[in-house]
């Protein structure tokens, strides 16, 4: 009889223990989520008392531009009417150092500031050094050439006079230090005392000349304080909500973050949008799959196909034409009218006949493609790979000479990628980021802004096609239920 009653005794024990841990279970599931997604809000947001603060303020991890140059083989041959042929070079690496200025945080709930940015050369990271010679395109000469392309002939003569005169010439030997940092030439000088107004430069000419020490434009965004679904959003740009370079509303619209955080808490819905000041539009990338770096989930977004596409394959990108071939943007209206053209490196994901039109470029989906891989908690990126080019449309004006029998091309100038090493953390229950790549955009020679990283390679990514799919994950067919970012924080 005793025994009976033990036993009766041990199961009711037992019973109310695991009704307990059941409950306690079940608040624990409604509790942790809520409680971890209050801390992943309280530091993300844009706020001195913040866990990210500071690091939104100045990144605190070395970032490196790499430059990869067109040295032209055939400049004599381009002349008489051939094909251009190219030879890339580099990289050549640059210690970036950047850090936000005159931070203001407004009665709106947002922050104004402005980020300056310098550059070191680092020979021990390059392949190359800044005195070595290439062959170039004269950016001045060639633009210059373009803009009088319906102008009367009696101007053309007088260019073409006054071209000969100083000496210059359709194609250039310079050094990489010239080109990146500026050259003196006459040029300048000349166009600047008779036409003021046609080009932005006032001393010397290069690619990163208007770029060192210099800032991209008063950014005002949304702090996320107040009003969270807003966090990290652009408000204004210089005072502007929208700008006026293109011919629609849509494509002068101010849209997304400044490129370099993003909204926490995303799903595969989520889209990231950012607006490069040089490049003057908002761009927009789309979600692809999930995986994994050093460790941590992440969302990796890539650029749709439509990103440079022209108004005849993409309607809403009419806005930004006059276009050329589908896969590179005309970017002239905000660049002084020269005709510059943005696109992926070596033509990747353009009309064909781009890169078959300029001999040795290879474009291939794996060392040009686009992509930036984010930690979906926090909206934080982790690795990156945002690569872009820089082209020059070329060809004869009758009427100047230093064209000579020029056949029509988009040519290659440089082709650029940007990122950083960094480990941060997030402790006691928030979200922990450790070693990734941390992303933004930046301004190019005064000449384009855009979003540029690379990966460090001390820490590779996890190849997307090795990992194994989570439990949840909603890349597995597999899955039970749809795997929700804030029930696992790594």
């Amino acid at each position: 009889m005793g025994s009976r009653a033990r036993t009766r005794r041990a199961v009711a024990v037992l019973g109310f223990a695991g009704l307990l841990c059941a409950v306690l279970g079940a608040v624990m599931i409604v509790v942790v989520p809520t409680l971890i997604k209050q801390q992943v809000l309280k530091n993300v947001r844009i706020d001195p008392s913040s866990l990210s603060f500071n690091m939104w303020k100045e990144i605190p991890v070395p970032f490196y531009l790499s430059i990869y140059f067109f040295d032209i083989v055939n400049p004599d041959a381009i002349l008489l009417g051939e094909k251009p042929q190219v030879r890339e070079r580099g990289p050549y690496v640059y210690r970036e150092f950047r850090h936000k200025s005159n931070i203001t945080f407004n009665g709106n709930d947002t922050v104004s500031f402005l980020e300056y940015r310098s550059f070191q050369f680092q020979p021990d990271k390059s392949h190359g050094l800044e005195s070595d010679y290439i062959v170039m395109p004269n950016i001045l000469v060639l633009a210059a050439a373009m803009m009088m392309e319906n102008k009367p002939m009696s101007m053309k003569l007088i260019m073409t006079l006054a071209f000969s005169t100083l000496g210059e010439r359709a194609f250039m030997n310079r050094t990489i230090s010239e080109i990146m940092w500026g050259y003196d030439d006459p040029l300048i000088h000349l166009i600047n005392k008779y036409l003021p107004d046609v080009f932005p430069f006032k001393g010397k000419f290069g690619l990163f000349a208007e770029l060192n020490n210099s800032n991209s434009g008063l950014f005002t965004v949304f702090t996320g304080v107040k009003d969270f679904s807003r966090i990290h959003l652009v408000d204004k740009w210089n005072g502007l909500s929208k700008v006026s370079f293109w011919h629609s509303d849509q494509c002068n619209m101010i849209n997304g973050t400044s490129g370099q955080m993003w909204a926490p808490f995303m799903t595969p819905e989520t889209s990231l949008q950012f607006y490069s000041p040089e490049a003057c539009r908002s761009m927009n990338l789309v979600y692809k799959e999930s995986g994994m770096f050093e460790g941590i989930p992440t969302y990796r977004f890539v650029a749709p196909s439509t990103l440079f596409a022209n108004g005849s394959v993409y309607a809403p990108n009419e806005g930004f034409c006059p276009c050329l071939e589908s896969g590179i943007q005309n970017i002239s209206t905000c660049r002084f009218n020269a005709p510059l053209f943005l696109s992926h490196p070596h033509f990747y994901n353009a009309d064909p006949v781009l890169a078959e039109a300029v001999l040795g470029l290879h474009p291939n989906q794996e060392e040009h493609s686009l992509f930036l891989d984010v930690h979906p908690v926090t909206g934080i990126p982790m690795n990156c790979s945002v690569k872009l080019q820089l082209s020059l449309y070329i060809k004869a004006i009758k009427g100047i000479g230093q064209t000579g029998k020029i056949e029509p091309v988009v040519l290659p100038l440089v082709w650029f990628e940007e990122g950083s090493f960094w480990q941060r953390a997030f402790q006691s229950g928030r979200a922990i980021i450790s070693e990734g790549t941390a992303c933004s955009h930046h301004s190019i020679g005064g000449l384009w802004e855009a979003e540029l990283c690379h990966r460090d390679t001390q820490a590779p990514a996890v190849p997307y096609s090795r990992l194994p799919p989570h439990p949840g994950d909603p890349q597995n067919p597999s899955c039970s239920r749809n795997w929700d970012p804030v029930e696992r924080i790594p």
